[in-house]
């Protein structure tokens, strides 16, 4: 699928009050530092993620070289803020983390 598809498929699968409902959760319980709602929140969003990687096609050691940021975009253009949540952050940590490690070998 392309990232339009991939976008238009979420957003039919769920609607513009769940998916404010989920980033406004997930933020809350950030924010209380509730870890076990927040890991939660996590697993759902997680899943969807994955859904977003799979559908995608991205793969670790095809993207790396040239990093593709394009399921965190695809995350945050259905996700309306999900970029302010510690979820994302931890996203674009990890895979850069990962590219580093992978460039520098």
């Amino acid at each position: 699928m392309n990232k339009e598809e991939i976008i238009e498929t979420l957003k039919l699968s769920y609607s513009r009050d769940v998916r404010k409902g989920l980033v406004k959760t997930i933020l809350e319980q950030e924010k209380k530092d509730d870890e076990f709602a927040t890991l939660e929140q996590y697993k759902l969003i997680n899943q969807i993620f994955s859904y977003v990687l799979q559908q995608s096609g991205w793969r670790m050691g095809e993207n790396s070289t040239n990093w593709d940021a394009s399921p965190l975009t695809i995350m945050t253009e259905v996700f309306p803020k999900l970029s302010s949540t510690q979820w994302y952050k931890e996203q674009n940590l990890q895979t850069s983390g990962n590219v580093n490690i992978e460039i520098k070998e």
